[in-house]
């Protein structure tokens, strides 16, 4: 097929990560593999700010329906694009501001959601992974990603927050149900295993997930055991994925699982294997996120494992405000946008300063 000839298929259920800054031929063939529903972009797909959009345009112009375009802007140490983009704080300088001033820190809670959906949608990027809805309870892959390590200001910042990436015409993900942040352990290098009982992660990790499921677009689901649940990883189980978070939470929206290159998610077997077992427990979508996992699934797939179009189109980004009109505003030094971004900035210096 030609380049811009767009191919007409539906979405599958794996989105996946790519190589580098451009499109090679391994990457243009993965993306139209039927199995292919969407891309995770890095920083390893970032040089500048006009590479970046070139890229994601390559990607929009591959197939009918698009494919979906993601990525983690969580802010702090997880925050793929930085150049010509906002430096965003992380979480948890939300949490320690909620001490000292709550009408503020909910305030700057649903700006930085604001400014960070802005900013991707304007460059062409649907969705980013978030909030983080994790109780910074000791993780080490957490900590300060986490709005706090009470349940009830994970809560209240998460849904000012849900309420500004909405606001700016994007989707939102919570993550990573059913809580990462109260065990020690990280999933991508280490398998993680929660010995809790369901009580006890009821009456703590799992309050903002219960609290927000009705406003949540997206959950993505952690790469963690809760042996007193279930022995499989939270993303291959039924009993959490639909016993619980689809019976008795009542969510209705999109079931993400976590990357299943990270360690903790090679408990059940091969690539085919994780996928196969996260799309019969109830994930809608899954994730590949290196090169190499990639193409050794795909090439192990003749075909797509199930059509993905509702769960792909559902979460396309419906920008408020488009590029030209960012680069007018950012031109025309409008005060309201350059004083949150600012404001953004400064509470991270502030952060990093004490």
């Amino acid at each position: 097929m030609e380049r811009g000839v767009k191919a007409a298929q539906a979405p599958g259920p794996i989105l996946v990560g790519l190589s580098g800054i451009d499109l090679d031929a391994d990457d243009v063939a993965h993306l139209r593999h039927p199995a292919v529903g969407g891309v995770v972009l890095f920083t390893r797909n970032f040089s500048c700010r006009d590479q970046l959009e070139r890229l994601v345009a390559r990607i929009r112009d591959l197939r009918d329906p698009r494919l979906l375009v993601c990525i983690d802007q969580e802010g702090g140490r997880v925050q793929r694009l930085r150049d010509g983009y906002t430096r965003l704080p992380p979480l948890a300088v939300l949490g320690k501001l909620l001490d000292e001033d709550r009408v503020k820190a909910l305030d700057m809670a649903y700006r930085h959601g604001r400014v960070m959906a802005t900013e991707m949608l304007a460059s062409g990027i649907d969705l980013s992974f978030s909030p983080v809805l994790d109780l910074d309870r000791g993780s080490c892959v957490i900590g300060d990603r986490a709005f706090s390590r009470h349940p009830q200001a994970v809560g209240e910042l998460g849904r000012c927050y849900l309420s500004g990436m909405h606001d700016a015409g994007m989707k939102t993900t919570g993550k990573h149900f059913p809580g990462h942040g109260s065990v020690l352990a990280d999933s991508h290098v280490d398998d993680v295993v929660d010995s809790r009982s369901l009580a006890e992660i009821e009456g703590a990790d799992l309050l903002p997930f219960s609290d927000l499921a009705g406003a949540l677009d997206a959950m993505m689901i952690a790469h963690v055991v809760y042996p007193a649940v279930d022995s499989l990883p939270a993303g291959y189980s039924r009993i959490w994925l639909q016993d619980i978070l689809r019976g008795k939470l009542a969510y209705q929206g999109v079931i993400f699982s976590d990357d299943l290159g990270m360690h903790a998610a090679k408990t059940v077997g091969g690539l085919q294997a994780r996928t196969r077992l996260c799309l019969e427990a109830g994930c809608d979508l899954v994730l590949v996120c290196q090169p190499a996992d990639v193409a050794h699934l795909l090439s192990e797939l003749d075909d797509s494992p199930g059509d993905a179009t509702q769960a792909v189109t559902r979460l396309y980004g419906r920008p408020t405000v488009d590029r030209d009109e960012l680069v007018q505003v950012v031109q025309e030094g409008i005060r309201e946008w350059g004083h949150w971004r600012q404001s953004l900035e400064r509470l991270g210096e502030q952060f990093r300063g004490a």
